[in-house]
C-alpha cells in the first residue's frame, strides 16, 4: 500500500474518531454495496487537506496497480 495512502487514512479515522480498522470495514461495507461512505463537505474537505499535507497522488484510476517499487 502507498505509504501516503495509508498516512491520509490514519488522519481520516484519527478525524472520524476512530480506529482505522473500523474506517476500513466501514469503506469497504459501503462500497460492497455500491454506496459512497463518505458524502459530507466538511469531511471531504479534511481528506482532500489530509491529501496535501501528506502529498497524496494517487487517484481511483491508480487502482490495482503498485506505484512503489518492490
Amino acid at each position: 500500500m502507498d505509504k501516503s495512502l495509508l498516512k491520509v487514512m490514519k488522519g481520516v479515522a484519527e478525524y472520524m474518531d476512530m480506529s482505522l480498522a473500523d474506517l476500513v470495514e466501514g469503506l469497504l461495507l459501503h462500497a460492497l454495496e455500491g454506496e459512497t461512505a463518505i458524502v459530507d463537505a466538511e469531511t471531504l474537505a479534511a481528506i482532500e487537506q489530509l491529501r496535501t499535507v501528506y502529498g497524496l497522488e494517487l487517484t481511483s484510476a491508480d487502482a490495482h496497480k503498485n506505484p512503489e517499487p518492490d
